[in-house]
């Protein structure tokens, strides 16, 4: 599959790479856009890696099965796979997009890929599918599965302070360090009118999410 998506850039490869700003800024019509691809791959995404994870955990009960997929199908994961294959170099960017880093930007990254598996889909190419999702997000399962509180951090941060005082954690983005093309997030999480941590990430969400792992390991929610 990584091959294909860069040596065999046919007209429906090529609409999943193409980002809205694009289409926007060129005055092309949305439609030509990713968008509808990414609907329709993220249900293609989630079929697929339902079915691997139903093998793999033959005694694993609805809810757990979940939890994981969960995991596995959202833009942190997507985003450090589509980087891996090095989807991020393809995709199709209007320039205002560009300068302000949306090349790295987490959720782009994740939408391609599942406009990618759209359109693998769609040109019957189902063997590749179950075979990339088996080889690139299949492998994260075991950690999430073992270590499931490290992903959801956020989470479980949310229910703690609301267990204890019905209120939300506030996050602040504090600090953007590093060029545009390769940010770095500095967050801090409040709770009770008190700073509780403070983490970094290569995104909001990431830093967000190790924001919320360091305040709930100070609370004494996760060991």
């Amino acid at each position: 599959m990584l091959e294909s998506i860069f040596g065999e850039q046919n007209e429906l490869v090529k609409q999943a790479l193409t980002h809205p700003s694009y289409t926007k800024e060129n005055n092309i019509n949305n439609l030509e856009s990713y968008e509808r691809l990414e609907f329709f791959g993220d249900s293609v995404l989630k079929l697929y890696t339902s079915k691997l994870l139903y093998e793999t955990y033959p005694e694993a009960p609805e809810g757990e099965l979940s939890k994981i997929r969960s995991i596995l199908v959202s833009d942190a994961i997507l985003a450090q796979v589509g980087e891996k294959i090095g989807i991020d170099k393809l995709i199709i960017l209007g320039p205002a997009e560009e300068k302000q880093g949306g090349r790295k930007r987490e959720s782009n990254i994740a939408c391609a890929l599942e406009a990618v598996l759209g359109a693998y889909y769609l040109s019957g190419r189902r063997e590749e599918i179950e075979n990339f999702i088996r080889g690139y997000i299949m492998i994260y399962a075991e950690d999430v599965d073992k270590h499931f509180e490290k992903y959801n951090a956020k989470d479980i941060l949310q229910q703690y302070t609301q267990g204890i005082d019905k209120t939300l954690p506030v996050y602040r983005t504090v600090e953007i360090k590093g060029p545009a093309h390769k940010p770095e997030f500095v967050v801090e999480v409040e709770w009770n009118n008190q700073i509780i941590a403070q983490a970094s990430g290569k995104s909001k969400k990431e830093a967000q999410q190790n924001c919320a792992l360091e305040a709930c390991k100070k609370l004494g929610v996760i060991e």
